[in-house]
């Protein structure tokens, strides 16, 4: 009986759904993986069927307890090739999960290779997938030669050529290509925003950068022979010297990966055990830039969209690297963006292209700096200027010239917080009352991570176990959460992150403290005396509302006892 009739008699499946999937000429488990494609149903539920039809038993691996014990006398070339996994002992028999409900005959390689007696049980193939990845580590199915026939799904956009060189010959041999694809899918797959691929003492380490913090990624210890050609091929990709192996090297690879577009940034060091290499991943196709969904109070919010929309002035945002700044600035383009206005950015380097806005890359070897750019783009006629960064007091000062003139001027600066970006500018050389006038808000920002819906958990905190800054007023009694960690969060307890604000209106006081050149200190106190939220207060606020928790707000933000606060 065909899978597609299992299905339907297990009434997963209707007549004309069945008709679709035998017309395509597919069979097996072929059958099972179109109906899941076209979206008639998950290939879990799928497998539990099939199971029940043929006396086969499904495991759920998120929830399985697995025995690791059984790896170390398992054919590794077993698992990649037959996509199985052995996960415990049950009656004298090695239970190996499995997808295929139809192939019995990887079953009995299994059972020969072994000498033991085997007993398949189905899982889904992303289960089987992950555990593969996450205990025997990226990339050792080329590592072992299991170079599958299969089309790769990584798929360079630029033309790529080598020197001729014996390392550039390695560099693009196949399974080289394979293990380099398979770093970087597996990186895009788990939502890394940067890949630090490292040389030490004793080998290459590779980490990924998830919601803010590095994961160290398990490696063979085979991939030590193949360092010099990864690195080569990063290189190749990215259009760099691989010969040159003394001085810092910047490159760029534009990848197409499933049919989304990827932009990976590369910066390639020398270090005392050889080249380190860090990418940025900048998922396009990921990337939605709504300013409603970055975790903005709603307060903070209605304040923020009114600021946008004034004539002129200047809006900053602040932070530091890796906080958010240019998702906020690029979500508040697209909030005002609209065929009556013009938008001119001028960007190092530009992260993501926005339709319907004009957006420069800034080249300082060649002289193209944000300030001559600046300069350039208000002889454009625009209505909105992106600078993104105000670096020195050449930038600071053509900004507050176009907001004299006019404009609205959006940028970033990197300060510890909302009030010390008047201060810093005032450092740079700018006059302070050219500050005071022109500045119109500042928003200062973190990212904290969210809490796993699935595994966070449930504490009941008193007084005692909380800073002393903790809103305990507002407690009521409710439960506060805490990280656990499971499958789904890759037992880390947080998945995913969002914003945390301060955003610091320049209000008549504020304009004349920092017209006296007032502290950074001062200007804060009275902002906060004047009902502004507090970065911290806007923390506790996520850990009020059970997205985060107290170890995050700690981990991420200061105290703010500085300003006198009770």
């Amino acid at each position: 009986m065909q899978a597609c009739e299992i299905l339907q008699n297990h009434n997963l499946l209707n007549e004309t759904q069945v008709e679709t999937i035998l017309q395509s000429g597919v069979s097996g488990t072929d059958q099972i993986d179109m109906a899941v494609e076209l979206g008639y149903l998950e290939q879990a539920v799928a497998l539990q069927a099939i199971g029940d039809s043929i006396g086969v038993g499904y495991v759920d691996l998120r929830t399985a307890d697995i025995d690791l014990a059984l790896l170390e006398d398992f054919p590794t070339r077993l698992i990649y090739r037959e996509q199985v996994f052995p996960i415990a002992v049950e009656g004298g028999q090695i239970l190996i999960a499995t997808s295929d409900p139809f192939d019995m005959y990887a079953v009995d390689e299994v059972a020969a290779a072994i000498g033991k007696a085997v007993l398949p049980v189905l899982a889904a193939s992303p289960e089987i997938d992950s555990l593969i990845k996450q205990h025997l580590g990226v990339g050792s199915e080329t590592i072992d030669s299991l170079i599958q026939q299969r089309q790769d799904d990584v798929e360079l956009l630029e033309e790529i050529e080598g020197d001729g060189s014996e390392l550039s010959e390695m560099a693009q041999e196949a399974s080289v290509i394979r293990l380099v694809n398979e770093i970087l899918l597996e990186a895009i797959q788990m939502r890394a925003s940067d890949v630090h691929i490292e040389s030490q003492t004793n080998g290459v380490t590779i980490r990924y950068r998830i919601d803010g913090m590095l994961h160290p990624q398990p490696v063979p210890p085979e991939i030590n022979q193949f360092q010099a050609a990864i690195i080569s091929r990063l290189k190749i990709m990215a259009h760099l010297n691989i010969a040159e192996k003394r001085l810092p090297q910047d490159g760029r690879i534009k990848l197409k990966v499933k049919g989304r577009e990827i932009d990976i940034r590369v910066s390639v060091i020398p270090m005392i055990h050889g080249e380190g290499i860090v990418m940025r991943i900048l998922d396009k196709g990921s990337m939605v830039f709504d300013l409603q969904s970055l975790g903005m109070e709603p307060a903070i919010y209605e304040q923020f969209k009114q600021l946008i929309t004034l004539p002129h002035g200047i809006v900053l945002v602040c932070g530091p690297t890796g906080s958010g700044k240019t998702t906020t600035l690029y979500s508040s383009l697209m909030e005002i963006k609209n065929p009556a206005n013009k938008i001119i950015t001028t960007e190092d380097p530009v992260e993501y292209q926005l339709d319907g806005i004009n957006q420069i890359q800034v080249h300082s070897r060649i002289g193209l700096t944000f300030s001559t750019t600046l300069r350039s783009i208000l002889r454009h006629d625009p209505d909105i200027v992106l600078v993104g960064e105000i670096r020195d007091v050449e930038t600071a000062e053509n900004a507050i010239q176009a907001s004299l003139t006019g404009h609205m001027v959006f940028s970033t600066l990197h300060t510890n917080d909302s009030a010390g970006a008047y201060t810093r500018m005032t450092d740079m050389g700018v006059e302070p009352f050219l500050v005071a006038s022109t500045v119109e808000a500042v928003m200062s920002q973190r990212l904290v991570r969210r809490l796993c819906n699935d595994c966070k958990s449930p504490v009941k905190l008193t007084a005692k176990d909380l800073p002393p800054d903790f809103p305990i007023d507002l407690l009521d009694g409710q439960d506060l959460f805490e990280a656990v960690g499971c499958r789904e969060c890759r037992n880390v307890g947080y998945s995913g992150r969002m914003g945390v604000y301060e955003l610091m209106i320049t209000t008549d006081a504020i304009r004349e403290l920092a017209t006296e050149r007032a502290s950074s200190w001062q200007l804060k106190k009275s902002a906060v005396e004047g009902g502004m939220t507090t970065l911290r207060d806007d923390s506790w606020r996520k850990v009020l509302s059970g997205t985060t928790s107290v170890d995050e707000v700690l981990r991420i933000t200061k105290g703010d006892q500085i300003v006198g606060k009770s």
